[in-house]
């Protein structure tokens, strides 16, 4: 696809319409970084392939695009969320086409983890009233990203996934322009300690007798085992992941818990955010409040 079909798409082009849901988000976010980029003369790449994606890197000026400034200088000075930034692409060991750039996973357009991190790397976000009152959160919790919850499993040993976010007691996964919450054998699901005491395991979707939304149960059994709570932050362009979402959450037995596992969309935050980062989100995400 050309650079101009992907100016297209933003402009108002039909193309993306009659592709699965997740795959046309990515085609038009694809178009919105190349846009971001042209307009503000930021360091980028494009990948190659049907639906290329747009990878942003840091320039001279220490400018990198795929990130708010605001934000990315936080990250920057901030050693626990620096290192997130140095995960290697998967597609540059495919495609190199700067030897002196190893892409990273936060410099693509479409990375749901960089988007969590503009979001609330942005100075002070965490002390906005109405950023607290949406998570359930106080000024007081410590922010982490790419946390081990360590969920046990039934014979002794701790899972090893990672999560995106933790924010005091409140786990946090972010989906963006990924397929699903993951597909998994029925063994992988039964390893959990409190599988049966969590879930009504007859009540679990299944596809081609795989458990779907494995992701949203991992993150589901870490909340139990920790007394937390969990929260999934994904599009309201994805009808495809909210109806997974309620699909596995009545599968949950327990009342209480289900009291404390949340949906939110990433246009619900935005309603909440400061102004300057609202801007940013309606222009490089396509993110409008959902007021």
């Amino acid at each position: 696809m050309s650079d101009r079909s992907l100016e297209a798409i933003v402009t108002g082009s039909p193309w993306a319409g009659d592709l699965p849901t997740g795959l046309c988000l990515r085609t038009e976010l694809s178009a919105r970084g190349l846009r971001h980029a042209l307009m503000h003369g930021y360091l980028y790449e494009r990948t190659d392939g049907t639906i290329p994606s747009i990878l942003f890197g840091c320039d001279e000026e220490g400018r990198h695009g795929n990130f708010h400034p605001a934000s990315y200088r936080s990250i920057c000075a901030t050693p626990a969320w620096s290192r997130r930034l140095g995960k290697v692409h998967t597609g540059y060991w495919r495609v190199r086409v700067r030897a002196n750039w190893v892409w990273k996973e936060l410099d693509c357009s479409n990375s749901s983890d960089a988007l969590l991190m503009n979001i609330f790397c942005y100075p002070e976000l965490t002390d906005v009233p109405g950023v607290r009152a949406l998570l359930g959160s106080d000024r007081t919790q410590v922010l982490e990203f790419g946390v081990k919850p360590r969920t046990p499993f039934s014979n002794g040993r701790m899972d090893n996934t990672e999560i995106d976010m933790r924010l005091g007691d409140l786990l946090v996964e972010a989906k963006l322009t990924e397929s699903d919450f993951q597909v998994a054998d029925a063994r992988l699901v039964r390893r959990y300690r409190d599988v049966e005491t969590v879930f009504e395991m007859s009540e679990l979707p299944l596809r081609n007798e795989k458990h779907v939304g494995y992701q949203l149960m991992r993150g589901i059994l870490a909340a139990y085992a920790e007394g937390g709570s969990f929260c999934v932050f994904c599009d309201a362009r994805r009808p495809d992941l909210t109806e997974c979402w309620y699909r596995v959450m009545r599968a949950v037995r327990l009342y209480d818990l289900r009291c404390r596992l949340k949906l939110l969309t990433w246009q619900e935050l935005a309603e909440v955010v400061p102004r300057d980062l609202q801007e940013f989100l309606a222009v490089k995400y396509g993110i409008l409040p959902a007021r």
